[in-house]
């Protein structure tokens, strides 16, 4: 892969430093079934309110079974299928709205989020890139899957290794080489009390 590291403000973790989401996919490199495992197993392993881990994650691994993520890949929005169509594995990321006991669980998404970031950065260590996306149809997805009630359907993920940089098609190319940014640590990041940054 190609490098965008991000320009901190202070040293942190390789991963997370390296960690971006290209567009830019080779379709010809299949992921390998471990490295899909070892992804899932980091997944597994996140934080969660009570430990109920409340994801679910549905996949679609395009070399085993092309017409089924197809089927995946026409719920996307139709700006995101232009790249995503070059993606070996789809992702869908759900989460368990209720406990077991039937309460609501307002903590159900950060939660799934958690999992999904531990994914994110275990693909990086593995040289794999991770897009992570919100324009897809949440309905059509969940009536094409059967997906039950009380799951949401919170994002579509590809997942796969990077094109080459002199072979990223000329309609990526802008967004894959653009710089990364970050607004500044004070703008997000408040001390004592709300507005204070954090110097």
């Amino acid at each position: 892969m190609f490098e965008k590291n991000a320009q901190t403000q202070t040293p942190i973790m390789d991963e997370l430093a390296r960690r971006w989401s290209g567009r830019a996919y080779d379709s010809d490199r299949p992921v390998e079934r471990m490295k899909l495992l070892a992804l899932l197993e980091a997944a597994r392993w996140a934080p969660s309110c009570f430990g109920y881990q409340p994801w679910r994650l549905l996949i679609w691994d395009r070399s085993e079974e092309l017409q089924t993520w197809h089927r995946a890949f026409e719920c996307l929005a139709e700006s995101n299928r232009t790249w995503a169509c070059q993606a070996p594995l789809l992702m869908l990321a759900c989460a368990d709205t209720r406990f077991s006991d039937g309460r609501p669980n307002r903590w159900c998404h950060y939660d799934t989020g958690a999992a999904v970031m531990s994914l994110s950065i275990q693909a990086t260590a593995l040289g794999l890139m991770v897009h992570q996306m919100g324009g897809f149809d949440a309905e059509k997805i969940r009536g094409e899957f059967a997906i039950p009630e009380p799951f949401d359907c919170l994002t579509m993920i590809t997942v796969g290794y990077q094109l080459p940089k002199d072979q990223i098609p000329d309609e990526l190319t802008e967004r894959e080489l653009a710089p990364r940014t970050r607004r500044d640590l004070g703008e997000s990041f408040f001390e004592g009390a709300w507005g204070k940054p954090v110097k």
